[in-house]
């Protein structure tokens, strides 16, 4: 089992990125977030996607300084290269999975990559989407959380209906409450001290910690 898998994927991505690699991860790199990686002096030990975000000068330097390299024909396949990632990485067994560069300009990609955290959960692993304003992970049962530098806290239904919320250590503490899809009373919560505790009893319940 691997520990850890960073995957670093072609959306918005920068210096801050580098603060969320650990020397031990194991790195995947999906399409231009390999050339991201291999600028910042790291090599991906793994590199997939159908590269059509990259030149072929850079596909070269590519296959060149990552550890294997998967390519794909960018018409005939099925997912997009940010899921062939985070599928190859649960092969693997990882205890947790941390994607980097999944949130962007295109909002179609950013919701599909958030969706994609339901194969992680489907797995038992914790994944978590981190960008230099936000960090998004998915709970079926219950979590703690550290404020870390991100002070709101929204929580949005990714299923029909999430029951059995109960929020401890929050500004705006619930109890056995209720969301479903279209209500925004779980936006913009606060932490009142370093940690919270978010329960829930049924459903997938999006938490999104963020700051300006």
């Amino acid at each position: 089992m691997q520990p850890r898998i960073v995957i670093c994927t072609g959306g918005q991505l920068g210096a801050w990125a580098l603060e969320h690699i650990k020397t031990d991860d194991l790195l995947i790199g999906a399409d231009s977030g390999a050339r991201f990686l291999i600028k910042q002096g790291l090599r991906p030990d793994v590199a997939i996607g159908d590269f059509d975000s990259v030149s072929e000068d850079e596909l070269l330097e590519i296959r060149k300084n990552s550890g294997q390299t998967i390519a794909c024909d960018p018409i005939d396949k099925n997912y997009t290269d940010t899921e062939m990632a985070v599928r190859l990485a649960l092969d693997m067994h990882p205890r947790e999975l941390v994607l980097l560069g999944a949130l962007g300009t295109r909002f179609d990609h950013s919701l599909a990559n958030v969706h994609l955290l339901a194969l992680a959960v489907k797995q038992n692993v914790r994944a978590t989407i981190i960008d230099n304003h936000n960090k998004i992970s998915l709970v079926t049962d219950k979590v703690t959380i550290e404020q870390l530098g991100y002070p709101n806290v929204s929580l949005l239904p990714l299923t029909m209906r999430v029951e059995g919320i109960t929020l401890t250590g929050f500004q705006y503490p619930l109890t056995d409450a209720e969301l479903t899809i279209g209500q925004s009373l779980g936006i913009s919560n606060v932490l009142l001290s370093q940690t919270g505790k978010i329960k829930i009893s049924d459903g997938h319940l999006l938490v999104i910690q963020s700051r300006d």
